[in-house]
């Protein structure tokens, strides 16, 4: 596949994205130290990734899946994470990509899995500084035209509204009857986090939902899942941990389906029998 063909891929497209979020990022917080970051998670996944697929001899493929991975993770930590911490997320990610799988393909958002695990580990400072937090409000735009992008070519229109509507609605309702402090939620650096997460690691095809109709439970589920943890301990892991709740709803469901299908076919074939003999 030509590099022109693959920017018009769904990975493509997040990849571009990213590498521009990275770049205006940077440029706007007058800070290298992410692009150094980006570097070290991007090569350590690539790395690991390729070792991984050796180990389980896999055919080679160009590992686009990995360097997605690798800046999700340097565009969320802290640009002041140490290169230990930064390596250790991504090597916790990839792994998760190869051991927590159902019919080759991961169960839960590789990049979730790694940010997650690095925050009760090595309580991982993570500023989500790639999505526009500590820059001006204008810069949603970015995020917003960017995320258009993504959803558009990934068809997960109703994942996203889903999503975005009902973790929104539930914020107003928590906040309106003065229930903590999750009206917080609403201001950046947060909505700028959930906006990011919602458009690339919520839509991420090998861990949700293909079908409108489980779309919608995915992004309405993983929404309130998220909500509660959030009203209950605060801080920004409630993102990850409704993901997984989401993805954990997916595998289910794929399985349960693999398993009628299965049934159906084995009740075919013995029906089969029965009229030959």
């Amino acid at each position: 596949m030509t590099a022109k063909k693959w920017l018009k891929t769904p990975k493509g497209y997040v990849t571009f994205a990213l590498i521009i979020y990275l770049l205006i990022a940077s440029i706007g917080s007058k800070d290298i130290m992410g692009i150094k970051n980006a570097f070290v998670a991007v090569f350590v996944s690539v790395i690991v990734d390729i070792l991984c697929r050796t180990v389980k001899k896999r055919k080679w493929s160009m590992p686009d899946s990995a360097i997605i991975t690798g800046l999700i993770i340097s565009l969320i930590l802290s640009t002041t994470s140490s290169v230990g911490v930064i390596t250790a997320t991504a090597v916790m990610a990839i792994l998760s990509k190869y051991l927590l799988v159902y019919k080759k393909k991961p169960i839960f958002n590789p990049a979730a899995i790694g940010l997650l695990l690095s925050v009760l580990f090595f309580h991982s400072g993570q500023s989500w500084w790639g999505a526009f937090g500590d820059l001006p409000a204008w810069t949603i735009a970015f995020l917003l035209m960017g995320g258009y992008a993504i959803t558009n070519r990934v068809n997960k229109y109703p994942q996203i509204f889903a999503f975005f509507g009902t973790s929104f609605l539930l914020l107003l309702l928590i906040g309106y009857f003065n229930i903590g402090g999750e009206t917080d939620a609403l201001r950046p650096p947060f909505i700028n986090a959930t906006l990011f997460f919602g458009f690339f690691m919520l839509t991420d095809p090998p861990t949700s939902p293909g079908k409108d109709k489980d779309q919608v439970i995915f992004g309405i589920l993983t929404a309130v899942a998220g909500t509660l943890i959030y009203g209950l301990f605060g801080g920004l892991t409630y993102l990850y941990i409704g993901l997984v709740i989401g993805n954990l709803y997916s595998f289910l469901k794929k399985r349960l389906a693999s398993k009628a299908s299965m049934s159906r076919s084995n009740v075919i074939k013995n029906r089969g029998l029965q009229t030959f003999r």
